[in-house]
């Protein structure tokens, strides 16, 4: 399957209000980057974050470091035009977080609501946490939110990895500590109720 294929197809097909995902404003993704933030001069990525309106938030509370990485140019696009003028001040990026090219040592934050669950071949998720730490400053963190162990096993058509905060860091490896986490139940548009699993990991 040609994962960009895909998705920019279901960006096409549905408003982000029908993504299984969607929520109108990430409470816990936002509180979560705010601790984490030493200050609004932090360099935050979101990661998959095409429709979301978690930038939104962060802007208007004062971040400007704010880059904004998903696969699909619809999902890119439909953001830019909710955001309007204030879109100009979001570094965009269309492209494979796998694979793409990233600055490095750039971000204080990564952030990833629901990515890494459809990486799914160990290959893929090798190249993410690579992708990661070359991106991330040694003094970064991570936020990350995947389907719990209790999840879904499919979700948009694809199958997807499911965690608990103990295999999820081991993802990730010696080189992050973790420092929280939580599983939330999120109630999606359609009325089903998914667990999802939030951590929050540190660079050593």
């Amino acid at each position: 399957m040609n994962v960009d294929h895909h998705w920019e197809n279901v960006y096409q097909t549905k408003s982000p209000e029908e993504m299984s995902w969607y929520e109108a404003h990430l409470a816990t993704s936002l509180e979560w980057i705010l601790e984490a933030a030493p200050n609004h001069s932090s360099s935050i990525i979101d990661v998959g974050g095409g429709a979301s309106t978690l930038t939104d938030d962060l802007h208007v509370r004062g971040f400007r470091s704010l880059t904004v990485l998903d696969i699909s140019p619809t999902a890119i696009a439909r953001s830019q035009e909710r955001l309007g003028t204030a879109a100009e001040d979001i570094n965009w990026m269309i492209c494979d977080v796998t694979h793409c090219s990233l600055p490095n040592t750039a971000f204080d934050i990564w952030h990833d609501r629901a990515v890494f669950h459809f990486l799914t071949e160990q290959e893929e998720r090798s190249s993410y946490v690579k992708q990661l730490a070359t991106a991330l400053k040694p003094s970064g963190q991570v936020i990350i939110a995947t389907l719990s162990i209790h999840g879904p096993r499919s979700c948009s058509g694809l199958a997807v990895s499911r965690y608990d905060a103990q295999s999820l860091q081991k993802e990730f490896g010696a080189e992050f500590r973790l420092l929280k986490s939580a599983t939330l139940t999120h109630q999606t548009p359609s009325g089903a109720l998914q667990e999802f699993l939030y951590c929050r990991m540190a660079r050593f």
